[in-house]
């Protein structure tokens, strides 16, 4: 993969459908204009923060893996096979399963399609793309970057035409009852996630930090995928130079991109529409240029799908495929086609699993209990850097003038999503990390196999 390609990958991903629904939630969360912004522009700051983490830990280890490779070579073997574990039996898989059903439901508004009609467009999706991967990493992050530049494209197009055609409707909502009124008598029959209401507020502010904390939250779920292009760093032409700016270049991107979309929905619906919209991409252009333009927003959301399916489909196999070359998984996952050089049979797994997903519809309560769980392991990501500053024969390759700051609050922020999540969810969030710690019995039988067949291989090996 090319800087192009990179680039592509982490927009294409991070891009996904949440924008077109997300805006809703923190708008509930944060009922004022400034507010919102502040809500987005932090978690893209945030998001940022966790990219320019990534990219010192991928120049200093430009190998295919990524979060799986960087736990493992800084901390403790367990610990990458925990972060694989998870990926494999419900987090990368679930979140394939989500968004296939996702763009499976909008190829619904233009062909009626019975339940198991939706299941059967999400696992063909899923099928689909994982032969395009298959086929090697060139047409995969093509595709990918053919997706993404029509996706950005037709993002800045809607973004225009709410703002060029969006007069009347701006001054529609002008006239209408104060937006902060409207929005406070609503709040009530709105409680956003985690049980808080947005009524309850500072006098200074308008906005309690609880709630302004859970909205930022809320952004960070739509900044989702980020880190994912470093799975394909061994794919990748001068990883240890493309990785960094390809993070750095595809935060900025969509962080500019989730703005003007914020602003040209802000534009043409008051607050109090926004905050309730259940789609407010679509109800925004419906009101600039009438019903009929639904199917414009519908088709926006199946390329944005496809191109975040598409990316994470291609990201996956490559931890999969490390992992078999330590000797932590079986070895046919660590296979690699002679003449297409792609990891076929861990993409064939991660496509068997994700189709279960979506045929069983337990993609969504495994999806939502582990959500919490990535972000642990993010905090510990940032945390390897100070580990790796101990060593005094390694040398910073990136991110030498962002630390300490960078790191101590990319953890802050990283163990505050995770903690709220458990507050919030005590319950699923137990299920989750019983799920995830499963792996452990299973890494020390594993690993206790493999020192008698005399196949264990250590940290030092590589």
């Amino acid at each position: 993969m090319t800087l192009a390609h990179a680039t592509a990958m982490v927009v294409g991903i991070i891009l996904g459908a949440s924008i077109f629904i997300q805006p809703s939630e923190i708008t509930r969360l944060v009922p004022n204009t400034r507010g919102l912004f502040l809500a987005w522009l932090a978690a893209g700051a945030l998001t940022f923060c966790g990219a320019l983490v990534c990219a010192e830990l991928s120049s200093a280890f430009p190998e295919t893996g990524g979060v799986y490779l960087y736990l493992r070579r800084i901390f403790h073997p367990s610990l990458g096979f925990l972060w694989g574990w998870g990926m494999f039996w419900s987090m990368h898989s679930g979140i394939i399963a989500a968004i296939a059903v996702v763009l499976a439901r909008y190829v619904g508004y233009f062909v009626p399609l019975s339940e198991w009609g939706t299941r059967g467009v999400a696992m063909t999706a899923i099928i689909l793309l994982s032969v395009i991967n298959y086929l090697g990493v060139k047409p995969g992050s093509a595709v990918q970057v053919v997706l993404t530049v029509v996706k950005v494209g037709a993002i800045v197009i809607l973004v225009a035409v709410l703002f060029w055609f969006g007069g009347t409707a701006h001054r529609d909502s002008l006239v209408n009852v104060s937006n902060s009124t409207a929005l406070d008598s609503a709040a009530p029959d709105a409680a956003p996630s985690g049980g808080q209401n947005p009524a309850a507020t500072t006098a200074a502010t308008g906005v309690s930090l609880s709630a302004f904390a859970l909205a930022v939250g809320a952004g960070l779920f739509a900044f989702g995928g980020w880190h994912m292009v470093t799975y394909a760093a061994g794919e990748t032409r001068d990883p240890e130079r493309t990785l960094p700016r390809a993070l750095m270049a595809g935060t900025v991107v969509v962080t500019v991109c989730y703005v003007l979309l914020n602003a040209a929905y802000l534009y043409v619906m008051p607050l109090a529409a926004v905050a309730h919209s259940a789609h407010v991409a679509a109800d925004a252009t419906e009101k600039v240029l009438g019903a009929g333009a639904a199917g414009a927003i519908a088709v926006l959301v199946v390329i944005s799908a496809l191109g975040g399916l598409n990316g994470i489909i291609l990201a996956g196999p490559r931890v999969y495929y490390a992992m078999a070359q330590h000797g932590l998984a079986f070895n046919w996952l660590g296979a690699v086609h002679p003449q297409r050089q792609t990891p076929y049979l861990a993409i064939a797994a991660q496509a068997v699993v994700a189709c279960v997903l979506v045929a069983t519809n337990s993609y969504r309560e495994l999806f939502t209990r582990v959500v919490y769980t990535e972000w642990l392991f993010f905090a510990l990501l940032a945390a390897g850097l100070f580990v790796l500053r101990r060593n005094s024969q390694y040398k910073p390759q990136f991110l030498a003038r962002g630390y300490p700051l960078v790191p101590i609050l990319f953890i802050a922020a990283s163990l505050g999503i995770a903690l709220n999540q458990i507050r919030v969810n005590p319950r699923g969030s137990a299920f989750g990390l019983g799920l995830l710690l499963a792996g452990l019995p299973v890494y020390f039988v594993w690993t206790l196999l493999q020192k008698k067949s005399g196949k264990a291989r250590t940290n030092a090996d590589y």
